[in-house]
């Protein structure tokens, strides 16, 4: 049962409790009927928010609830085109994607059929088609393993069911996990496609425990991997062989004493990365002269023994433990990671005939010294070579790098085994540094890096997004050219600056403008080489608005936009570049996702125009209480324009001035005002306008989308600049729309959103008259490396911005008067501890200030970017 406050929005000047209101709705579930709900006194010039009883709350929340997580649910998502080849047939394409059909409640495996031929007259709607026969994917009463339940709190997932897959498109295989297995089922590939629904086959294990992350082998997807115990294993799918590659994790209770894993990702790579795999196939084998193969898996291997353990409340509180995990505090020792390479034999047959285990020639810190951060790995298409972003701890320079699989050497404890595998490597084996990137404020790393198939042997081009350069993420086409060097490989290597630094031979500018290339996040270019065009997602159009463009990689000059303004669109394009499905929404009308056929003149493949195809999923329409926010636009004293949007009471009647809700997040890498649908994201302010409220949101320096120097206004002062921004944006709000009433401002939001909540309280007291802060970061010192020292550098060096954007150390300019402060936090938060809460009160209670805490005793998923009440 959650525990519930009453907070008031008070008026200071004249002394007296003008109103009273909870305005938390965090907990409605679990609110008791007896809680007290106070009404507003009547004053003449403000508005009376209107009273309801705790169930008429819980009816309201339940309503919005149900809608809007029916429209964020059902949309397909994670879309894969595949061609048909039976050029007689009706279909062109079969679709395949994640989605959640009528009547249910978990996401599953799906498709449609596109044809290729269309009606134009008549508006043509795909059919959702079941891939899986009468198949449960979610575990009996949700019970996820714990790196389940981890991993989809990092990933921010909300929905249930199959939430991911992989996909082989030459045999039409998937491989998905589900209830706690794993499952494979098959569509065709290239010989056609089979008749679904089919029945999904579970893959049988030996392991205990949860296998996670499953990938298919490229090149022979008879084998699988996949993650045990934090080991790397591989399985035959058929045979149902398996072998375990590695052998890092002992298995033990104690976190001390079992510090190594292979393959995993680590905490702060996952939360503060995106980096979710900790391995990645080669997408080729090598043919063997007895007709085997040999194909590799690159993985990274990551030691923790140097970070500090901390301990979380227990899932199962009622058993009174806590759970152990390393967590690198700001300042202290991160994980040692290197990457390694496993190799895997098989002979005519596709039976395992033996497995190694390889590393790299010298130690990865011996050959990259500086390096703090994998961030991002993979391979060539071809296979010729692994690939890896560096990054040094400041995130200030990073390094793309080649990996030859020569140059990893059979792990042994020999050592005239392993100096005969040194001595056998050819002297021009070594790595490839060839892009380096640097800046003075930090490098949001990125997911675009596009090699192309190597023509000649000294010269290496790839496209890549750079933010640095102009201060925007924009696409470039890179040629690097190789330096070969002699190396004689031995223990005493010694790295010397500009070892492995490729020279750049061109560098050509494919988009420019004060305007952003998405390339966070997971997003994604689609390169066809046959036309020399990039198709890229991107705001050039406006801030507030993603859109699908291409331009040419071989002759760049025109960004041609494809998809239609007044909206904010997500795409995903075909793999032969013929059709692309887009799901779009803006702020008045809710998602809908479109198919678009794309054809050019021959003599003019850039300027194509988009042709709408069919329609797999029609907007559902607005309820009837839900009224789409006003975005607006200012010029902030920063030198900025600045956006914002206010949801207008819904009961707005003339010269009443009413209770203002200021929900703010302010942090980077993140944008709430866009032209998106609000439904979902945005629930519970649509909620709090229909009560009577006018809810403001403004997105100031140090959101994205707007430039890195936009963002970077908050390198090594995180909370010192973005009050100022939100006061302003509140103060253009009350000029613009005479309804907000300036003199009861309350300030929420969640993670940054909370830290800024008590900001904005400590800092302008006399603006807000009430802070709701949600799992706050109440002192830098004690969150992550990977996040506080991008924006703040380590603490020794940047004391004083430590010290003055740590709220737990300003609690004495907190309010004297009570009811002015509520404090909310998830009991297990594993991101944001309650360590941040527990500290903050502490502080509190020393300086005799007043506030009121609520805390969930349960595990609450809070997602940075939606920021869920």
């Amino acid at each position: 049962m959650h525990r519930v406050k009453k907070v008031k929005l008070c008026d200071t000047k004249e002394g007296i409790w003008k109103s009273c209101v909870t305005v938390n709705m965090t907990a409605v579930d679990g609110l008791s009927d007896s809680t007290e709900v106070v009404e507003m006194e009547d004053v003449p010039t403000q508005f009376f928010v209107e009273k309801h009883s705790w169930e008429g709350l819980r009816d309201i929340i339940h309503c919005s609830r149900k809608y809007s997580g029916m429209i964020a649910n059902k949309a397909p998502h994670d879309f894969q085109f595949v061609q048909k080849k039976d050029e007689n047939g009706p279909h062109s394409h079969r679709l395949y994607y994640l989605g959640m059909p009528y009547g249910s409640r978990e996401n599953s495996l799906l498709y449609s059929e596109i044809p290729k031929k269309i009606r134009k007259e008549a508006l043509l709607v795909l059919s959702w088609k079941q891939m899986l026969d009468h198949f449960q994917a979610t575990p009996h009463q949700g019970a996820y393993s714990r790196e389940e339940e981890l991993l989809r709190e990092r990933k921010r997932l909300g929905a249930f069911g199959i939430t991911s897959y992989d996909y082989h498109a030459e045999t039409g295989l998937f491989l998905f996990q589900a209830s706690n297995s794993l499952f494979y089922c098959q569509d065709g590939g290239n010989n056609g496609f089979i008749s679904a629904p089919v029945k999904p086959v579970e893959i049988k294990t030996q392991c205990s425990g949860t296998r996670m992350d499953p990938k298919i082998c490229p090149a022979n997807p008879d084998f699988i991997a996949f993650i045990n115990n934090n080991d790397l294993w591989i399985a035959h799918i058929r045979t149902g062989e398996e072998r375990r590659l590695t052998y890092c994790h002992k298995g033990v209770d104690s976190v001390k004493e079992d510090p190594k894993s292979a393959g995993v990702a680590t905490f702060v790579i996952q939360e503060e990365f995106d980096r979710f795999t900790g391995y990645w196939w080669s997408p080729s084998a090598v043919e063997d002269s007895d007709g085997g193969k040999t194909v590799y898996l690159l993985y990274e291997e990551v030691d923790e023994t140097e970070v500090e353990i901390i301990h979380v409340p227990s899932p199962a509180l009622e058993e009174r433990k806590a759970d152990a995990y390393r967590y690198p505090r700001t300042g202290s020792k991160n994980p040692q990671a290197t990457l390694k390479l496993a190799e895997i034999k098989t002979d005519h047959q596709g039976r395992i005939v033996s497995t190694q285990d390889k590393e790299l020639v010298v130690p990865f810190s011996s050959l990259f010294p500086g390096t703090e951060y994998i961030a991002r790995v993979g391979w060539t298409s071809d296979g010729k070579y692994g690939w890896a972003v560096l990054l040094d701890r400041s995130q200030r320079k990073l390094q793309l790098v080649l990996l030859p699989p020569a140059l990893f050497i059979p792990v042994t404890d020999d050592p005239a085994q392993r100096q005969e595998s040194l001595d056998a490597i050819p002297s021009n084996t070594q790595p490839h540094v060839i892009y380096e990137e640097t800046t003075d404020v930090w490098i949001n790393v990125h997911d675009i890096f596009y090699p192309f198939i190597q023509t000649t042997d000294d010269e290496f081009t790839f496209i890549w997004v750079n933010e640095s350069k102009t201060g925007f993420s924009h696409l470039y086409k890179i040629t690097s050219m190789f330096q070969p060097g002699c190396y004689h490989w031995a223990e005493d290597y010694q790295h010397t600056e500009g070892d492995f630094k490729c020279a750049i031979k061109e560098e050509v500018t494919l988009t420019s403008g004060e305007w952003e290339v998405l390339a966070r996040h997971g997003s994604k270019i689609w390169v066809s080489e046959s036309s020399k065009l990039v198709y890229f997602q991107g705001t050039r159009d406006t801030p507030l608005e993603h859109h699908l463009y291409v331009v040419s990689y071989d002759s760049p000059g025109d960004v041609v936009r494809l998809t239609k303004s007044g909206f904010s669109h997500s795409c995903s394009v075909s793999q032969n570049f013929d059709f692309f499905v887009s799901h779009y929404s803006n702020v008045s009308t809710p998602p809908c996702v479109h198919v678009y056929k794309l054809s050019s003149s021959e003599g003019d493949p850039l300027h194509m125009v988009p042709e709408f195809w069919a329609s797999m999923m029609e907007s559902p329409g607005c309820p009837g209480d839900y009224n789409p926010p006003e975005i607006f636009d200012f010029p902030g004293k920063s030198g900025f324009q600045l956006y914002g949007m206010v949801y207008k009471p819904h009961n707005l009647q003339p010269n009443r001035k009413h209770p203002t809700v200021l929900f703010v997040y302010g942090g980077p890498q993140v944008q709430l005002v866009n032209n998106s649908f609000k439904g979902m994201k945005y629930l519970r302010l649509n909620t709090l306008a229909s009560l009577g409220y006018a809810v403001v949101v403004i997105d100031g320096r140090g959101s994205c989308q707007r430039g890195l120097e936009f963002e970077g206004a908050l390198k090594n002062k995180m909370g010192q600049v973005e009050i100022e921004d939100q006061v302003e944006g509140l103060q253009y709000v009350a000029e613009k729309f005479n309804f907000v009433d300036l003199s009861r401002v309350a300030i929420h939001g969640w993670s940054y959103g909370g830290f800024l909540s008590l900001m904005g309280l400590i800092q302008r007291p006399n603006v807000f008259k009430l802070a709701i802060a949600g799992a706050p970061v109440t002192v830098w010192m004690a969150y992550d490396t990977g996040y506080t020292e991008r924006y703040m550098d380590v603490p020794e060096n940047n004391q004083q911005g430590y010290e003055e954007g740590s709220v737990a150390l300003h609690v004495d300019k907190l309010p004297s008067e009570p009811n002015r402060l509520l404090i909310l936090h998830g009991f297990l938060d594993e991101n944001v501890h309650f360590f941040h809460t527990n500290f903050l009160v502490s502080q509190i209670i020393r300086a005799g200030k007043p506030y009121q805490l609520q805390v969930s005793i349960q595990k609450v998923i809070y997602k940075t970017d939606t920021s869920l009440w």
